[in-house]
């Protein structure tokens, strides 16, 4: 089992380009074990039910490991994650030759709750950019990766693999190899453009000292920088600029499509550059808009709020 796992995990990385993130977060649906919570992933519940082989999975197993995860109080949309990881495995192991069928096709899976992306204000997002300090090299670093990531919607994996020769500061052009190893160009404005310019020349020197690297963004020691350090980085700086909310670099990624579209920008100049295979994707993003531009209608419109006018007795 544990080879199979090991196996898997590799074909996630090589071949279908998935970031440490999304390995980690699969094996943990599959085997559970989480340091905090309840233990219920799919193999612990095999093994609970003393069922030792795969192939005495079917239909009935799945949809008994489903009611068992809802009795467990566990959300829709994290029972349906489930649900992708054990599908993901199973058809790995078919192809592999060391099944014969994939049990999760006679199965459907519970429907996601529609959950409206959480962002940023532009206040927010103005102060966020503002904390680091851009005098040290480090600070240069950061205002830099947190420009860039707002500017240009690039997921936390795409900018913590980026490389030298695939930014272009003088046209604002960055090429990303993004999910499926597809290839996309995204842009960047001026301020973001001016503080990666200002990191590279000045900050990332210092950084990295007497060693050698590709990588754009690198730590102190000069090693690239790890998408769980950008993580800390975000919480750093918003937690200083008083934003009391988590703030994690998919947010930014969200705000960025939402910005653009109150903008005006075409849904699928915006699928483009977020790198959507499938516009319904990129269509979340409208109603987001649709909510925020509620929220605007109600807080400025005189009469939004229906409030009575009894100054004159009526």
């Amino acid at each position: 089992m544990q080879q199979a796992l090991d196996r898997y995990a590799n074909y996630l990385r090589a071949e279908k380009n998935a970031s440490d993130y999304t390995v980690r977060n699969y094996l943990h649906d599959l085997l559970g074990g989480r340091k905090s919570g309840a233990e219920n992933g799919f193999l612990q519940f095999l093994s609970m039910r003393k069922i030792m082989t795969l192939e005495d999975v079917d239909r009935q197993v799945i949809r008994d490991y489903n009611a068992w995860l809802m009795e467990s109080g566990i959300a829709k949309s994290s029972i349906a994650r489930r649900q992708s990881a054990i599908r993901s495995f199973f058809n790995f192991l078919v192809r592999e030759g060391l099944l014969s069928h994939n049990p999760m096709e006679e199965v459907t899976s519970p429907k996601r709750e529609q959950r409206l992306p959480s962002l940023l204000s532009t206040t927010e997002v103005t102060s966020l950019l503002e904390t680091p300090d851009s005098t040290t090299p480090v600070g240069m670093r950061d205002r830099a990766l947190l420009e860039l990531l707002y500017a240009s919607g690039l997921r936390v994996s795409e900018l913590v693999s980026l490389n030298l020769g695939q930014v272009d500061v003088d046209s604002k052009e960055i090429r990303v190899v993004g999910k499926g190893s597809k290839e996309r160009v995204v842009l960047m404005g001026e301020p973001a453009a001016r503080a990666l310019t200002s990191y590279l020349k000045e900050g990332r020197p210092h950084l990295l000292g007497e060693k050698k690297s590709n990588a754009i963004f690198i730590s102190r020691q000069g090693e690239r920088l790890i998408e769980r350090r950008i993580q800390k980085i975000l919480e750093k700086y918003a937690r200083i600029a008083g934003i009391e909310r988590r703030v994690h670099p998919h947010m930014l990624r969200h705000t960025f499509a939402t910005h653009m579209l109150d903008g005006g920008a075409d849904l699928r100049v915006v699928q483009e550059l977020l790198g959507h295979a499938d516009l319904s994707s990129t269509q979340v993003y409208t109603h987001v808009s649709k909510s925020q531009a509620r929220k605007v209608y109600l807080s400025a419109h005189p009469l939004a709020q229906r409030k009575k006018d009894n100054s004159d007795g009526e």
